[in-house]
């Protein structure tokens, strides 16, 4: 009787991974397989090997890699410290998340406003007598919004692999000999290496799939894959060639998810 009601209750979720997983995932891989007539080809696919469309790929590689290291430079140390504020740690967590309750494309509009030319950051270095910047449809605009849109994905998984990390073992690591930074490297840093894994892949991939932020933080003028994707669906109307081209990006993803697990599954968390 236990195990028929756990089956009914898996019912939901085959229903939605079917509907919205499994189905636009084979409708992708009709699209991407075969020509406008219905006929099987790799062309779809072998378009990534393009000028236009090599460039795109490469460039969102680059800016995601880019974003994904400074996020964990910025988010290694603040989950630490996260980690280590005990009681207030659940007030600082809240303010941090706070934002992510906005709208993903409202925070990035916030971001046009602050860095354009006539914008706020620039009318304040005007008033103080300071030169403006010009980093308004440039890739390091993408990247400072794709740091801030993802840190908070890579903060939350550091955090919850350094407060798992029992206070004896670091303890233990000190009174053997170590100092900070050896107790860091050989012990902190390995245990945590399951959050560093999760966040790399929970920044990654929606930087390399991302093409809100090119679009209003690049002006259009820098197309990322994923802005090339979105133009074969909703202006050119080209299903095949959108779908093909996220063929390739879906490689990609795989591979770094299959990366991810072998790192991880090397480490195990453990000590070397």
């Amino acid at each position: 009787m236990k195990n028929n009601k756990i089956k009914i209750l898996t019912w939901p979720y085959l229903f939605w991974a079917v509907a919205f997983i499994v189905i636009p995932l084979l409708m992708i891989f009709y699209y991407g397989l075969t020509d406008r007539s219905g006929a099987f080809t790799f062309e779809n696919i072998a378009a990534i090997a393009t000028a236009e469309h090599a460039k795109a790929l490469w460039l969102s590689l680059g800016l995601s890699l880019i974003a994904t290291v400074i996020c964990l430079l910025l988010g290694y140390p603040l989950a630490s410290i996260l980690a280590h504020l005990n009681s207030k740690t659940n007030v600082i967590l809240f303010i941090f998340i706070l934002p992510m309750w906005m709208n993903f494309l409202l925070r990035t509009l916030a971001w046009q406003t602050l860095l354009e030319k006539t914008g706020v950051i620039n009318t304040i270095l005007s008033l103080i007598g300071l030169p403006t910047i010009n980093i308004i449809n440039t890739g390091g605009a993408i990247v400072l919004g794709m740091v801030y849109n993802f840190l908070p994905f890579m903060v939350l998984p550091l955090y919850n692999s350094i407060t798992k990390i029992d206070d004896d073992v670091i303890n233990a690591a000190r009174d053997l000999g170590a100092d900070r930074f050896q107790t860091f490297m050989r012990v902190i840093l390995p245990l945590t290496v399951p959050g560093i894994i999760s966040g790399i892949t929970m920044v990654f991939v929606p930087s390399l799939t991302s093409f809100v932020i090119s679009t209003i933080l690049g002006g259009s003028k820098i197309l990322l894959i994923g802005n090339v994707i979105e133009e074969q669906f909703t202006h050119t109307g080209n299903w095949q060639l959108g779908s093909g081209l996220s063929i390739v990006l879906m490689l990609f993803i795989i591979i770094n998810m299959i990366c991810s697990a072998i790192f991880d599954k090397d480490s195990e968390g453990g000590v070397l």
